[in-house]
């Protein structure tokens, strides 16, 4: 049976990790066993946050839904109330854009709300 080296694939493979931890610091850039550990904990931290900027977007929305409800003399958990009485189906991420970009069209969802309740 022959041998097999194996020194070219080993060195592309620890060369592909090498490219992808470039800009870290210390030893995590260079060396390839710092570097694979820092590069599966930085996988799993991306794919942890990815799902968690979900619920900080949605806080966000809320933020700004409340801040813009408040000034119209409503709080969030009455206007969300009265959009839901006057069954007008508009989700958070377009109420809050709605209330940064668009305030008088917000301001007229809110008396529209009133008069619902």
């Amino acid at each position: 049976m022959a041998r097999i080296k194996k020194g070219v694939t080993a060195r592309q493979r620890h060369k592909k990790i090498l490219d992808l931890m470039k800009g870290q610091r210390a030893t995590r850039h260079s060396l390839y066993r710092r570097a694979h550990e820092s590069l599966l904990h930085s996988l799993s931290y991306a794919y942890a946050h990815r799902r968690e900027r979900k619920g900080d977007m949605r806080k966000l929305w809320i933020a700004r839904i409340n801040a813009a409800s408040q000034a119209n003399g409503m709080t969030y958990g009455q206007f969300i109330e009265s959009m839901k009485k006057a069954n007008i189906d508009l989700n958070r991420k377009v109420l809050a854009d709605m209330a940064v970009r668009e305030p008088a069209a917000f301001a007229d969802l809110v008396r529209q709300g009133r008069s619902a309740q």
